[in-house]
């Protein structure tokens, strides 16, 4: 059996450290959620989930960017973990500006509620060559110019996951 362990670290090497967690609530087990550019307007909410292998946008965020013209239709049936179905109406491709890095992405859009307005995907973090790494909530890539980091939003990952605890009134 080959042996994959290295003496040393090659040039061009993604590496993290303790300095990348710095800031984060630790423990934690918040996804990694980020804001990007999508047709130069920012959206807010952006899970990285290297589970998936589709992108996906809800038709309210295609919606607001003013394109939903640009949609092409048809119906693609996407499976949940639990097997949970959810048929998209359509894809759109989307330049989409990552960290100073233009990219087209295309997406599968769907009506339904989901508590994201947009999930890339597993084929997306590997077209990008990039890293993440959920314990520090970081996304990691290497450009000509060097290493891109993109921190996550922890703030905003944990609003979206806020239970209110009701309290019962005494009578």
């Amino acid at each position: 059996m080959e042996k994959r362990t290295r003496d040393h670290v090659p040039e061009g090497t993604l590496s993290f450290n303790n300095e990348d967690a710095k800031g984060i609530i630790q423990p934690h087990n918040d996804a990694l959620v980020i804001s990007v550019l999508m047709n130069k307007t920012q959206v807010k909410y952006v899970l990285i989930d290297p589970g998936s292998s589709a992108n996906i946008i809800r038709s309210r965020v295609v919606e607001r960017l003013g394109l939903p013209e640009q949609v092409v239709p048809g119906a693609r049936v996407l499976n949940d973990f639990n097997m949970a179905c959810e048929t998209t109406k359509g894809k759109i491709t989307l330049s989409v500006n990552f960290a100073g890095t233009i990219h087209e992405i295309k997406f599968h859009m769907i009506e339904g509620d989901m508590r994201y307005n947009a999930v890339f995907e597993r084929p997306w973090i590997h077209n990008m060559r990039a890293v993440p790494l959920t314990l520090h909530r970081v996304l990691k890539f290497l450009m000509p110019e060097g290493v891109k980091t993109v921190y996550g939003e922890q703030t905003t990952a944990k609003e979206m996951f806020v239970i209110d605890e009701v309290i019962p009134k005494t009578k």
